[in-house]
């Protein structure tokens, strides 16, 4: 039998997490060697019993106390530097990073420093690390394979093409629970429908991004890090049914379209069996029943946060990393009802404007311009509130 694909899962009790564990489950090819949470520590210890893993780490360090406390039959490391002990330590040779947050980085860094190969969910590693993080893959020949819909269908659809048969990439979008809207519909939206997606079901965070569309803003980011592709070169198309996952244009004029199911296994399947399709429990399209498939503009008028990852995207250096903390305050303060929906696109707005970009040298430049962007964004929340 041939040797089984040691697997490390970062972020196992989340939506991507615990999707990867029923595939980890059904494939005879991976074992897994760690798991790790940011704070559910109990979910943490009852997965690490179940399937017999030893090294758990929480991100949380109180979290980790009290894993420690409780679960006495393997280690339990703590903080930052506790994932990334796992990640250096567990002999891993792929790391599924389904972290959430810009908390993510560090870890992909540490894997990528390793050598191990990513499968990557946390798509703010790219979005923040840019240039600095596919260069550290360049450097030490470790692969980067996307964990998401939309860029599992471009890497299958882009394998094999040859140098300039590609002209564009097209991403789609759900359009989210608010798809139609016009902006002052959504005055006053509340947490509740902003969480009602009509096709995924995914963690509250990713799904305010679904629903301000600053989701597709940080997919076009990592589409420009993962392909190389320049950022003329790729749209958002509006496709309610999600089930087409995205498209290539080619030199000639075809276009190729991946069209599947919308279930993130697929995506994370790919991903875990190193971009090969492997068998899945999963019913596939029925064309017939489908009936018709449409696509529609983006309203960037009503959903301003693409816009603004757009223009983040083009200024380069840490405008980035600016625009994805600000995100991450101004969307925790809506869950927390602290902001309105539209509001969202203020606090990224104001942040962007006031701290503008600046080159990013290192890995060190990007955690002051987050640490920066941060307090920035909660002032701009404070003063709404």
């Amino acid at each position: 039998m041939p040797t089984r694909k040691r697997l490390l899962i970062l972020g196992s009790t989340g939506s991507i997490g615990t999707q990867a564990l029923d595939v980890c489950a059904a494939s005879q090819e991976l074992e897994l060697v760690g798991l790790s949470a940011e704070s559910s520590w109990e979910t943490l210890v009852e997965q690490a019993r179940a399937l017999g893993v030893d090294r758990v780490a929480l991100a949380d360090a109180d979290a980790a106390a009290r894993a420690s406390e409780a679960w006495t039959d393997g280690q339990v490391l703590g903080g930052a530097e506790g994932l990334v002990r796992l990640v250096v330590e567990s002999g891993a040779d792929l790391v599924l990073n389904a972290l959430v947050g810009s908390a993510g980085l560090g870890p992909t860094v540490a894997t990528l420093g390793e050598g191990i190969d990513l499968a990557l969910a946390n798509k703010e590693s790219l979005v923040v690390g840019g240039e600095l993080v596919t260069a550290l893959a360049e450097a030490t020949g470790a692969r980067i394979v996307p964990v998401d819909s939309e860029h599992t269908a471009l890497h299958q659809l882009l394998s094999g093409q040859p140098p300039g048969a590609v002209q564009r990439l097209t991403i789609t979008a759900s359009g989210g629970p608010f798809r139609g809207r016009a902006r002052e519909d959504l005055q006053d939206v509340t947490v509740e429908q902003a969480l009602a997606h009509p096709t995924w079901a995914m963690g509250g965070k990713i799904t305010i991004d679904s629903a301000t569309l600053m989701n597709k803003g940080l997919e076009v980011m990592e589409a420009h890090h993962l392909f190389g592709t320049p950022y003329d070169n790729i749209d958002v198309v509006v496709h309610p049914q999600s089930l087409v996952h995205g498209l290539v244009q080619l030199a000639d004029g075809a276009m190729l379209a991946h069209l599947g199911p919308p279930d993130m296994r697929i995506a994370i399947s790919y991903a875990l069996h190193g971009g090969e399709s492997a068998p899945l429990a999963i019913a596939p399209l029925q064309l017939a029943s489908v009936g018709e498939l449409t696509f529609e503009a983006v309203d960037l008028d009503a959903f301003p946060c693409l816009r603004l990852a757009g223009q983040a995207a083009r200024e380069g250096g840490t405008a980035p990393c600016v625009l994805n903390a600000a995100n991450e305050i101004a969307v925790h303060a809506f869950l927390a009802g602290r902001l309105r929906f539209l509001e969202i696109s203020a606090v990224i707005d104001s942040t962007l404007s006031e701290l503008g970009s600046e080159p990013v040298r290192s890995f060190d430049s990007l955690y002051e311009a987050d640490r920066q962007a941060r307090a920035l964004a909660g002032r701009a929340v404070a003063a709404l509130c």
